[in-house]
């Protein structure tokens, strides 16, 4: 990784660390419980939170998906990652020509009940080689019923990524429905603890 991306890297940790972090007992939305929170979107909703997001984000695909012709993720976690990501290829592809555009779309929670009743918004294209994104897994919930969308809209999923990893199953949970694609992410939950303590000396709760 070159000193400008560790650089980008370190500074996005430590706005997640600031911003979305919270130590103390929950529930999360899978129903485990534990004792941190991490809320994303007031990182990828940030000015410069959202930048980085989409930046590292598109990195992981020109390193390792670079066939990949989208993105999307499902409403509202993926929101501003499919936005900043897509941007963030257009602004590569404006200064290398050779680099294809990574477009964006989103799918719904719930199919439209009115105009073309469709559950997918943005890029569509039969075939398409697509990048399925989420801020946070825990069993990756989010992300498979994003898969199961995009493939019964006739495009290709050929590689997933995730802002954090909390590591309580979504890799297993992702295999199953998608099986030999490749799961990429940017930090672990353990990557953003660390830094939370290390900026807050001395907080164990």
């Amino acid at each position: 990784m070159s000193d400008h991306l560790q650089e980008q890297r370190t500074s996005l940790l430590n706005l997640i660390a600031t911003l979305s972090f919270r130590m103390g007992d929950f529930t999360l939305s899978s129903g485990q419980k534990s004792d941190y929170y991490i809320d994303c979107r007031t990182t990828t909703l940030h000015a410069e939170g959202g930048r980085l997001a989409g930046l590292l984000l598109y990195e992981l695909i020109r390193q390792h998906l670079p066939h990949a012709e989208a993105v999307g993720g499902l409403t509202m976690g993926a929101d501003p990652l499919v936005s900043n990501t897509a941007s963030a290829s257009a602004w590569n592809h404006l200064h290398h020509k050779h680099e294809p555009l990574v477009h964006g779309f989103l799918v719904r929670k719930a199919e439209k009940l009115h105009g073309t009743g469709k559950l997918l918004e943005g890029f569509h294209r039969l075939g398409a080689q697509t990048v399925i994104v989420d801020d946070a897994f825990t069993t990756g919930g989010s992300a498979i019923r994003a898969i199961e969308a995009t493939k019964a809209s006739g495009m290709n999923v050929i590689g997933v990524l995730s802002l954090v990893d909390r590591e309580q199953g979504a890799r297993d949970n992702l295999a199953a429905v998608a099986p030999g694609v490749p799961f990429y992410t940017v930090f672990t939950a353990n990557d953003v603890r660390a830094a939370h303590l290390a900026l807050h000396p001395g907080q164990t709760k």
